[in-house]
């Protein structure tokens, strides 16, 4: 009989107690477990890795709220910015890609974000070395539509399926016109996941998408800080474009048939993905429009990282400490199970010394007895913490729009056996030390 089917036996007759000290290992591992891998997804996430683009250019305010907005869709929109802001930008020097967004309306079922863009973006790398796959065709008219994955399963769409969207989500108001869907898009594991995307020619063409001639004249000349008109000036101008198109844009339901041809001063983009030659060219857009009072230019991975370490980091850190105590705990109620049984083992002990066993076989028993339970607590808790995640994955994808991979695995988590076992023979060696000091002829003799 070996020393780890001894201690096995040994732990056997004190079920109970082991089984709990055991169990209470496996928590704080769990814990620990669930804790370092959903942080590594939001860091993940929120990196330049989940990210293809160098810059995101919006409204002046809050550099947070225009990244969690565009990127992850999660927070309403700033402001708006005029469309021939969008058409400057784009022809400026050094930019290389700038791809227009318009957001803010959700769809009528499942409440899911509508993200109004051009062909162009699905082009594109939607991170660094990973490209969209699309099943279906791209979009190419103006009532055309493509899904994420999970807007596809939660609602049940496919090719062909036709949706309308509500007014600034929510309650607001649901729009008549109608788009459909002709492709589906392969999971990404970001936001885009839980997004729907619209034709922008389209996005411009649903009522109440597009300002009225008055009030677009008076904010583009605003936003450019050009003079104002005088009332008879504005008159003038806005009945030489209504003669001009010949309509103004009417707010009612469209045939997807015929199409308003919506001029440039009554479009608004809600921010620009932007890519530049070099990082050098991106610091200097940065850092011009920094000066300046219509817009701004962020690199979305700042304010990101400044989230994650400001809010997020200490969240970790407590959570990791908490966890961390736990499991020394634990260590301790193993050291005081196994030590708080050497008194009532001490007679069985010496019989074995008296059967021929050496002081360092019965010191070796007790470590096992310790090993055992702190490495089958911490396998435990290995495969609690993973499954935690993977219930945890949905709830969280529904509530935040982040999206957890249930079978993500981080590789600190193969530090986790060996420190418990240094915690297990820390907890072991002093009752192993008095099972290997036990006197033989008192023990009997008592």
């Amino acid at each position: 009989m070996n020393v780890a089917t001894i201690a096995l036996k040994g732990l056997r007759q004190r079920a109970l107690s082991s089984a709990l000290t055991s169990f209470s290992v496996a928590l704080g591992v769990m814990l620990m477990v669930a804790v370092l891998v959903i942080y590594a997804i939001l860091e993940s996430t929120f990196s330049q890795r989940s990210i293809g683009y160098d810059l995101i250019v919006g409204p002046k305010g809050s550099p947070l709220q225009l990244v969690l907005s565009t990127v992850y869709h999660t927070s309403p929109p700033i402001e708006n910015l005029p469309y021939r802001y969008y058409r400057e930008f784009a022809a400026r020097p050094g930019v290389t890609e700038a791809i227009p967004v318009a957001i803010g309306d959700t769809t009528e079922q499942g409440n899911f974000p509508i993200v109004g863009t051009i062909p162009r973006y699905f082009l594109l790398s939607y991170a660094p070395g990973r490209e969209f796959r699309i099943k279906g065709r791209s979009l190419s008219k103006p009532f055309d539509a493509l899904i994420g994955s999970r807007v596809a399963q939660v609602n049940g769409w496919d090719i062909g399926s036709k949706f309308r969207m509500i007014h600034g989500g929510g309650e607001g108001h649901v729009h008549d016109e109608e788009f459909t869907v002709v492709g589906l898009l392969a999971p990404t594991g970001t936001p885009n996941d839980k997004s729907v995307f619209v034709h922008l020619d389209g996005f411009y063409q649903v009522s109440g998408h597009d300002k009225p001639f008055a009030e677009a004249i008076v904010r583009e000349r605003q936003f450019f800080e050009e003079p104002p008109l005088s009332p008879e000036e504005l008159a003038a101008e806005v009945r030489r474009l209504e003669k001009k198109y010949g309509h103004t844009h009417s707010h009612g339901a469209h045939d997807h048939d015929h199409f308003h041809d919506i001029p440039d001063i009554q479009k608004e983009v809600t921010s620009i993905l932007v890519r530049t030659k070099s990082p050098i060219v991106a610091r200097l857009i940065e850092g011009e429009l920094k000066k300046g009072l219509q817009a701004q230019a962020v690199n979305p991975i700042v304010p990101m990282r400044q989230l994650m370490e400001d809010v997020l980091g200490g969240v970790k850190l407590m959570l990791l400490v908490l966890t961390g105590l736990i499991i020394a705990v634990s260590g301790i109620g193993i050291f005081v199970s196994i030590y708080n049984s050497m008194a009532a083992r001490k007679r069985e002990i010496a019989i074995m010394r008296a059967l021929g066993a050496r002081r360092q076989t019965v010191f070796a028993i007790i470590l096992s007895e310790s090993m055992i339970l702190c490495l089958g607590g911490g396998l435990l808790g290995l495969l609690m913490g993973h499954g935690l995640v993977f219930v945890a994955a949905p709830v969280v994808e529904a509530y935040s729009g982040i999206i957890v991979d249930p079978w993500a695995f981080e590789p600190v988590e193969v530090w986790l056996l060996p420190a418990l076992l240094v915690l297990s023979w820390l907890a072991g060696v002093l009752p192993g030390m008095t099972a290997y000091r036990t006197d033989v002829a008192e023990a009997l003799s008592s």
